[in-house]
Order: structure tokens, then sequence, then C-alpha cells
């Protein structure tokens, strides 16, 4: 198998996962809103494989789940906020894997999560929102930060998840797997 095809597919993987966790284990905390797990997905792969494999499966997941559940109701805004996400931290992953203080590492890593998840979700989604509906950016700022709460504590929360399965994914992936 060429090494494009082999690209491809696991980036399909890592988008079907998205869209399976994010539509098997939905976990609600506000109205509408809920910890999309899918997110823990897309900091495996923004971890293991880099800035472009983590903003595809992000913004690709989005656009599968939103056709899936809604219609593409509510997504242009947020695949476009999972881009962002996904390049940013797939670069700070990738410049914090070697580090050898652990907390300096973490610290790195969730700050960069936080920021982010925000300039992603209150930034680019609520900017995009406001124009898409015509509504003040404050109010849909204010829309969407229970998603912003919610996407980065799953993402947090994934951090261990991507250091446990770094080790297994340059295992089977040799090659794929940024360092």
């Amino acid at each position: 198998m060429n090494s494009m095809t082999r690209k491809t597919c696991l980036w399909a993987v890592g988008i079907a996962l998205f869209v399976a966790l994010s539509l098997c284990l939905q976990v609600p905390i506000v109205q509408n809103y809920y910890l999309c797990l899918g997110y823990a997905v897309m900091a495996v792969y923004c971890y293991s494989f880099g800035p472009f494999a983590g903003a595809t499966v992000g913004a690709l997941g989005v656009v599968f789940y939103c056709l899936v559940i809604s219609g593409l109701r509510g997504m242009p805004g947020w695949a476009l906020a999972n881009v962002l996400i996904g390049f940013a931290l797939g670069i700070v992953f990738r410049a914090t894997k070697g580090m050898k203080s652990l907390a300096v590492k973490a610290a790195l890593n969730a700050g960069a999560i936080i920021a982010a998840t925000a300039l992603g979700m209150l930034g680019v989604k609520s900017l995009l929102e406001s124009a898409l509906y015509a509504q003040p950016v404050a109010v849909r700022i204010a829309k969407n930060t229970p998603a912003f709460v919610a996407d980065a504590a799953v993402l947090l929360l994934s951090l261990p998840i991507c250091m446990s399965l770094d080790a297994v994914a340059q295992r089977l992936f040799p090659g794929e797997v940024k360092a």
C-alpha cells in the first residue's frame, strides 16, 4: 500500500471514530450541549499524527456528524473552529513531545488546549455564526461558551490518553507518527 493510501485510510478511521464517539457517547451538560467525546480522537490525531491530521479529523468528523444528526445545522462554525484547534494543538503537541519535564509539558499542552479552544469556539465559531445568523457576536459568544467549556474539558482529559497511545501509534504506524 502506498504512503498516500495508507495516510488516507488512517485519517478516515479517525474521522469515523470521531463521529462514532460523538454519536454513541453523549454526556449532556447544559441545554443541547454535551461532552463531545469525538474530541478525544481529534486530540490523539493531533498528538500522534500532527496538525494536518488533527485538523482534518476534527473538521470532517464534525461535517459527517452533522450530516447524520442535523443536516449541517451549526456545522460551518464548528468545522472551522476544529481546523484552528487541530492545527494549533498539533503544532504545540509536536513542539512539547520531546520535553523531559512532564509538568512543563502538561502545563504548555493544557494552556494550548484552553487557548486554542477559546479562540476556535468563542472566536472563529462565534464570528462566523454571527455573520450567518445575523446575531450580535456577544450573543454568539454567550451561546458558544458551554461548548467551549465542554470541548476544552474533553481535550484536557484526553492528554493522558494521547501520551499513552502515542507509543502504540509509533509501533503500528511507523513513518506516520510525528516526532
